[in-house]
């Protein structure tokens, strides 16, 4: 008698994932594996984020205290997931300054300080998920930059959160020691918000 062979037991596994950074550069983040993306950002949230970007940089490279980038990728420790805030510091304690950076999609650290320029076309629940996931991850501080009402809100936890005005001073302490700017200097002079 020959012996019956039977099928192979069909396999259980989830169907693969695409592999979220292969269409290449372009404003997303992943979010559960998934690509999300963002959505473009109008010229005066650009011009914010690059004012934000151009002053904390040379500040924090010539008072030694890290990095500070634009529109660069993180993989959160928490949640696993890839955000990308509009400008975010790394301090020399959490990435020494002498450890190189990997050659990756994104950075496997949490930022000190994540900026979110929220542009008028962002979902609050959105920004507010976001906020959470930041700081549950070791986000220090997080900064939401209002263009359409020249706002700066400082969220030092998910519930502590202080309202900057044009007369009003944004200040890096405790997180980027020193940084001070005049948050009507945040703010291009733009046309009126319809």
């Amino acid at each position: 008698m020959s012996a019956a062979v039977l099928p192979a037991p069909a396999s259980r596994t989830a169907p693969a994932r695409p592999d979220p950074y292969a269409d290449g550069e372009g404003r997303f983040e992943v979010v559960r594996g998934v690509r999300v993306e963002k959505q473009p950002m109008g010229l005066v949230e650009n011009l914010i984020a690059s004012i934000l970007q151009g002053r904390l940089e040379p500040f924090c490279r010539e008072n030694g205290l890290g990095r500070a980038v634009n529109e660069t990728m993180f993989t959160l420790p928490v949640g696993g997931n890839d955000r990308k805030p509009d400008v975010a510091f790394v301090s020399h304690a959490r990435w020494a300054a002498d450890r190189p950076i990997p050659r990756v999609n994104a950075w496997p650290v949490a930022p000190d300080l994540a900026v979110e320029v929220v542009s008028p076309t962002d979902k609050a629940f959105d920004v507010v998920d976001k906020l959470r996931e930041y700081f549950a991850a070791g986000v220090r501080q997080v900064w939401h930059v209002y263009s359409n009402v020249e706002q700066v809100f400082v969220f030092d936890s998910p519930t502590a959160v202080r309202i900057l005005t044009g007369g009003d001073e944004l200040s890096g302490d405790p997180v980027v020691p020193g940084f001070r700017l005049p948050v009507a200097d945040v703010f291009p002079l733009a046309e009126p918000a319809p």
